[in-house]
């Protein structure tokens, strides 16, 4: 496909959008400005909450160059314009006490979501803390969290040291059975979410409103999580600083989430 083809581009923020200070470089922001000057379309796609989305966006006014949000690993989609949501998919309510009891049963800390809040077991857990420092959100403790999280959510995360928790996967995974997505995301957070729940199905979804192709779309990205949009866009990028089977999936490797690779790709391929 022709470079000036693309119209649409994704990014995963940690590790690709932002640097190791989680903070998007000014050359990175110089280019997706001048991308959406163009009329191209940015996505921010990410295993965060929607919150922990907002900042970033706002920071690249998604909102005036009608960008969107993909939150939840794919599990919501909002039109950052009118802040429509597009797209929801959550866990059904009667799961809840079963994954939490699993929590309990393998003796890990685990939290969830309502609206603007987190919501755990224990709020001195670090991983937790480190949770609500990325995402902007404050943490609220609930000693019977069972009972308390009786509405839908869009995910738990389930929170220990990583070679513990490395022991909890192949068994939270047997108990669920196939109705659920469970994965690592870091080596400390256990992501329980629904099935088919993956940023690829939800750009499918994303092109389905806006009216363009995944010929259109490049995708970058550094994680695991990442894997399936990387495959699934026209042009699937890797950081430098990605996985291995990402760095194989990818149809181009960029410099890395330090180093300007967003820009680059950027510059390359939408501003030609």
């Amino acid at each position: 496909m022709k470079q000036n083809q693309y119209e649409i581009i994704v990014l995963d923020l940690d590790g690709t959008l932002t640097n190791r200070d989680k903070v998007i470089t000014p050359r990175t922001k110089k280019a997706l400005m001048e991308a959406q000057a163009r009329g191209k379309k940015v996505v921010l796609a990410s295993g965060r909450p929607t919150q922990g989305v907002m900042p970033l966006a706002e920071e690249l006014d998604l909102k005036a160059y009608g960008g969107f949000i993909l939150s939840y690993n794919g599990g919501r989609i909002m039109n950052c314009t009118t802040g429509e949501v597009v797209f929801s998919r959550e866990l059904p309510v009667e799961s809840n006490r079963t994954i939490i009891g699993l929590a309990e049963e393998h003796r890990v800390d685990i939290l969830t979501y309502e609206d603007s809040r987190i919501i755990t077991n224990n709020a001195e857990c670090p991983y937790g803390k480190l949770e609500s420092r990325i995402n902007s959100m404050e943490v609220v403790e609930k000693a019977d969290l069972a009972s308390y999280v009786d509405f839908p959510v869009p995910k738990f995360l389930m929170m220990d040291d990583g070679d513990y928790l490395a022991m909890v996967e192949p068994r939270v995974k047997a108990a669920l059975g196939k109705n659920f997505s469970v994965y690592r995301s870091e080596p400390f957070f256990l992501e329980i979410l629904p099935r088919g729940i993956d940023k690829a199905q939800s750009l499918e979804r994303l092109l389905e409103v806006s009216g363009l192709s995944r010929e259109q779309m490049i995708a970058c990205g550094d994680g695991y999580n990442d894997l399936s949009m990387i495959r699934y866009a026209g042009l699937g990028v890797a950081m430098e600083n990605a996985v291995l089977p990402v760095r194989k999936a990818a149809d181009h490797i960029t410099a890395s989430n330090n180093d300007d690779g967003v820009a680059m790709v950027v510059e390359q391929f939408l501003l030609t």
